[in-house]
């Protein structure tokens, strides 16, 4: 029963999401049971353009870190908010999804290819520092200048993170009146909620250079494609290449269906109440309601 239940649940996911998330965690149980190492999955641009390792320009969006808190805490935003962006603003274009994936994708990488942190650190150096990201057994140790070179260059060899806040950051621009409520702690507006994110990285003593990155380029994406087009004199300058529109879009199933607000469909969490702000404004005061006789 319960395998049915996660089965339908599972199938009721859209395809993108489905896919992406089903990678992310076969990608770290697979380093979880010592079948890969993150040595032959994180970004260098040396060995994909040299050696042509080309599977690394996409494993490394795959790998969240092991299993703990920081893994679970990722998956949870990627899910919900992939998610609700396939399922809200990209309904029925889901070529066009697709294409916010490579677009965001592409840009992370050129931002990364011209740093070469082998070039920057030596082979040996940055072998360590990924051991000490993924807690890989080593028997040597590190000094204290490699531990702090650890912290700014371990993320930008894995960019799982930063494409999770670019996701939530598109969502979060296209659902500007939404209330959200961060494990309880305080209640803000959704187009706040990347800088609520980037300051819990900064309290956990992560690096904040992938958060940047993601909202940097999360706000490239939304400013082509939902601010510049209605600009006067602007016009579209993402377009889907039409071979994915073909590959991968398909038609609604009713033309006059309309989605649940984005706080109410599944895939979410209890953020607090969820209410939009213009629906706090629309409710009748019992304090002010005349008398009637």
């Amino acid at each position: 029963m319960a395998y049915q239940t996660f089965h339908q649940e599972y199938m009721q996911m859209p395809p993108i999401t489905r896919a992406y998330t089903t990678a992310s965690v076969l990608t770290t149980l697979a380093v979880q049971l010592e079948i890969l190492t993150p040595f032959q999955l994180y970004f260098n641009p040396e060995l994909i353009f040299k050696q042509y390792q080309i599977w690394r320009l996409v494993t490394n969006f795959l790998f969240f870190g092991t299993i703990g808190f920081n893994f679970f805490f990722n998956m949870i935003f990627t899910y919900r908010y992939c998610r609700m962006l396939e399922e809200g603003s990209f309904r029925g274009r889901t070529a066009d999804f697709f294409f916010m994936f490579l677009f965001g994708g592409f840009l992370m990488v050129v931002s990364l290819t011209n740093r070469k942190p082998t070039s920057v650190l030596s082979h040996q150096t940055h072998y360590y520092m990924l051991a000490y990201y993924t807690k890989v057994r080593i028997d040597t140790r590190f000094s204290l200048i490699q531990k702090q070179i650890v912290g700014f260059f371990v993320n930008l060899v894995f960019l799982g993170q930063a494409f999770t806040i670019m996701l939530v950051y598109v969502w979060s621009r296209r659902n500007p009146y939404i209330r959200m409520n961060f494990f309880g702690l305080m209640s803000f507006q959704a187009p706040y909620l990347p800088y609520v994110l980037l300051g819990f990285s900064l309290l956990l003593g992560n690096s904040i250079v992938v958060d940047i990155m993601g909202i940097a380029i999360g706000h490239i994406y939304y400013f082509l494609e939902d601010v510049f087009p209605e600009q006067r004199g602007g016009f579209k300058f993402l377009r889907t290449p039409g071979f994915l529109k073909w590959l991968l879009d398909t038609p609604t199933d009713d033309a006059d269906y309309v989605p649940l607000p984005e706080e109410d469909r599944p895939g979410g969490f209890n953020w607090g109440e969820g209410q939009r702000v213009d629906d706090q404004a629309d409710e009748p005061n019992e304090h002010n309601q005349p008398d009637q006789q």
